[in-house]
């Protein structure tokens, strides 16, 4: 980029780029618009599970190896040492699984500050493979972005939410987190929450509301959190727990199935990503803390409406279990669930969300897997019995000013499994013998064959399936505009708009639009009559899975225009417009070799510095190309 056109760039306000990168929103209208210095506001980042780096705090002698693990050394993730001492670093990691507490010959503990979320495992060839928020902290260095203004609080991944506080204080220091940048920057904050993050902050916000006297806890929100960006939340649970917890998901790392489902179930965390009804609630711990009565325990597992009963699947596509029970193992509790049954032959038995998180599943085999009593345990203990509230539960809109909800969909996701006996014993015991997938329009095994269920004609981001990735549609309003338009830059031809479509509560709205083919669209719904005092907007994003999105430089583009918008104070409307989108950086010119010149002339213009080795590398922004931004008023 040429000097001039970073004056002109910088001139715009460095902090509306750091919105970009670190996820900020400002509305434009009285109720949500944040009267101040811009330049006041944070960014706290809360990375996803297995997002932070965890070193030792132990000394552990690794006999036939060199590699010994000392304090700080790097745990997960080191991928050294996972190959030369695996007996060793399987102690450092895992858990007991009943108490949470480390094992006795060695412990881990979250790394603290930036480097903690950037690159898991540093290193030439790992770095670039285990990269997380590197790419997004480069953005902001790039533009100026204060040190200061950038927090992550990383977090023990292994640990259920009450554990975090217990071991960690966590919610105690994320709190303090958010005092000090007020004082630190003089303004709030904007959260930008990953994956398990997004779990992570709302048990945060439901634990506030026990530590601060009721009639000042918005009062405190809103002093504190100015925006809150939800990416990739699995807000009805992700059926990848499951299957971590029954067979293993090795997540890449060359460890056995069997290996990942010790680590699996001895983490607590794992069952805080479980798939759950969205027609069942827990008891309202809050009031029932301020009105002095104590909770029962017996009844703070489920309350389901009548909705659950009279619908499949506890509105999930399909039953997310299905398991072969050797007949003689199988108890009272799973006889409810019985498909067929012969003499001598297995039962297939079939588990909703529902019945996954209220422990049916691990009664139903619990006389034929040794880890279903510790799962028991961990579900009643962490999270049906949990002190603030059951995570295991639908979410509300989180009562902050503006909420944006972002997410990938589009992509072929699992969203049920059949499990049967290997034959091998534990932890080897079960293995899957199909997998459901959603497709747009039906739902498919893994031979391809089309199988029964609620399919929708959207589906998820390949980890997470859209059913709980769009549970944030319920945060709209009664009215929404939906605008679709084409992912990369655009001249606006392609670009269709739906106002003041009617949404009802509880059920799903879908933009009705046709779609060119091979071309990846961003659909964005946004609040045409917002809850007052509130803004809330979903975005869905082609063809982004949900490992990537945090680095999709779409999402970036976004966000630092809705800001650019946010900030005017001509702006007229509350979200930026879709009509246009033109390169931002000089990265986003090209050379285009059928007209043989740079393309977007609009936008950008030859020219040549010593070091470039190829014409697109020397296709910039022209100086003045930072005025076409207030096309986006």
């Amino acid at each position: 980029m040429g000097a001039n056109s970073k004056t002109v760039t910088a001139s715009f306000t460095v902090i509306a780029v750091f919105f970009l990168i670190c996820g900020g929103g400002a509305a434009v209208e009285d109720e949500t618009e944040f009267h101040g210095d811009y330049s006041k506001l944070s960014g706290i980042i809360i990375p996803g599970f297995a997002s932070t780096q965890l070193r030792a705090w132990s000394i552990l002698d690794c006999p036939y190896t060199p590699l010994d693990f000392n304090p700080l050394d790097l745990v997960w993730l080191d991928t050294t040492k996972l190959l030369s001492a695996v007996n060793c670093w399987f102690k450092c990691m895992v858990l007991d699984p009943y108490n949470q507490t480390d094992h006795p010959e060695c412990k881990s503990r979250p790394d603290s500050g930036l480097s903690a979320i950037t690159e898991l495992d540093p290193g030439y060839i790992t770095g670039p493979l285990s990269t997380v928020w590197k790419e997004w902290l480069k953005w902001c260095v790039e533009f100026g972005i204060e040190a200061n203004a950038i927090v992550a609080v990383p977090y023990d991944w292994r640990l259920s939410p009450t554990k975090l506080e217990e071991r960690d204080l966590y919610f105690h220091k994320l709190k303090l987190t958010f005092e000090t940048a007020l004082k630190l920057r003089g303004g709030p904050s904007i959260v930008f929450a990953h994956s398990m993050g997004n779990n992570v902050f709302r048990y945060f916000l439901e634990w506030l509301r026990l530590e601060i006297a009721p009639k000042h806890y918005l009062e405190w929100l809103d002093q504190h959190i100015h925006a809150y960006f939800a990416v990739g939340a699995p807000l009805l649970g992700s059926v990848e727990a499951i299957k971590s917890t029954l067979s293993g998901v090795t997540f890449g790392l060359p460890v056995s199935e069997g290996t990942a489902r010790l680590l699996s179930n001895s983490f607590a965390s794992s069952l805080w990503l479980m798939p759950f009804s969205k027609n069942c609630k827990g008891d309202n711990t809050f009031w029932t803390h301020f009105s002095g009565g104590a909770a029962k325990k017996d009844k703070r597992v489920y309350h389901c409406d009548d909705e659950e009963y009279q619908s499949k699947y506890s509105g999930w596509p399909t039953n997310i279990i299905n398991i072969e029970i050797p007949s003689t193992s199988v108890t009272e509790t799973a006889l409810a669930n019985m498909t067929s049954m012969e003499c001598g032959l297995p039962t297939l038995l079939s588990f909703t969300a529902r019945e996954l998180a209220d422990g049916t599943l691990f009664k139903a085999i619990e006389d034929y897997d040794p880890d279903s009593k510790r799962m028991l345990h961990q579900l009643k203990k962490l999270y049906h019995d949990d002190p603030v509230f059951n995570p295991l539960t639908p979410w509300e809109r989180p009562p902050i000013k503006n909420v944006f909800c972002i997410y990938g969909a589009h992509l072929k996701t699992e969203v049920g499994y059949y499990f049967a006996p290997s034959g091998k014993p534990y932890p080897d015991n079960w293995i899957i013998t199909d997998v459901i997938y959603e497709t747009e329009g039906s739902l498919v095994s893994r031979s391809g064959t089309v199988v029964d269920g609620n399919a929708g004609p959207i589906t998820g981001d390949e980890t997470v399936p859209y059913h709980s990735l769009s549970w944030c549609k319920n945060w709209l309003g009664p009215k929404v505009n939906i605008t679709m338009a084409p992912q990369p830059e655009h001249d606006g031809s392609d670009v269709h708009v739906e106002l003041n479509v009617e949404h009802e509560h509880g059920s799903d709205i879908i933009a009705n639009m046709t779609k060119a083919p091979r071309v990846k669209y961003i659909t964005f719904y946004e609040d045409s009559e917002s809850i007052p005092g509130k803004r809330t907007a979903v975005w869905e994003l082609d063809k982004t899975n949900h490992r990537n999105i945090v680095r999709s430089p779409v999402l970036m583009r976004e966000l630092w225009l809705q800001m650019w918008h946010d900030i005017q104070p001509g702006a007229k409307s509350k979200f930026v417009t879709k009509a246009k989108r033109g390169p931002l950086r000089d990265t986003d010119c090209y050379w285009d070799y059928g007209k043989a010149c740079c393309a977007w002339q609009e936008y950008c213009e030859y020219r040549y510095s010593f070091g470039d080795v190829h014409l697109g590398q020397s296709c910039r922004l022209r100086n003045t190309s930072a005025n076409m931004l207030l096309q986006y008023i």
